[in-house]
């Protein structure tokens, strides 16, 4: 298994695997993804910004957005983030194939998120999810990540935010 940056040949079978996520979601009862996000317009400007990434074994088995970046949706919590005025990185749309699930792919994406993050002095990491999720905070809660609160996306739809602190020495 290797993680690389997504090109536009990977987006239909990222694509797979987001709808894969969405059927899941709706099987669930929720209401995250089913509003026709994230598309392929979507993929594909993440991939122009280099901020989208695939797992792959022969084919996309786990995609993810990771970017060191200001994230304009936790520039207002209700709530407290772990760090303050001080660069950290995101995770969004972090996906695995459904016949790969329990083969900790997530965590392996995660932990090449963390990776990038401490050779460049980053020292935290901030995801969110919407509140139904429990498989989601599952693993969020799993993997280190602390519950800060709720922001709010620009489309007005409430998402609870939560913060990893890196630690240089792991």
């Amino acid at each position: 298994m290797k993680i690389r940056h997504s090109t536009e040949k990977d987006i239909s079978q990222m694509m797979r695997l987001i709808q894969q996520a969405q059927s899941y979601f709706k099987r669930n009862g929720i209401d995250q993804w089913q509003d026709g996000y994230p598309n392929e317009q979507q993929l594909a400007n993440d991939i122009s910004k280099k901020h989208s990434y695939v797992l792959f074994d022969e084919k996309v088995i786990g995609t993810m957005y990771f970017s060191i970046e200001d994230d304009l949706n936790y520039a207002k919590i209700n709530g407290q983030w772990k760090t303050k005025h001080q660069p950290y990185a995101v995770i969004h749309r972090i996906v695995v194939d459904e016949d790969m699930k329990g083969h900790n792919l997530a965590k392996e994406m995660l932990l090449y998120a963390q990776q990038q993050c401490q050779k460049q002095n980053i020292q935290s990491i901030r995801i969110d999810t919407h509140q139904d999720n429990l498989s989601m905070q599952a693993f969020l809660n799993k993997n280190g990540f602390e519950y800060c609160g709720q922001i709010s996306l620009e489309n007005g739809a409430p998402r609870i935010a939560f913060e990893k602190l890196l630690n240089k020495n792991k």
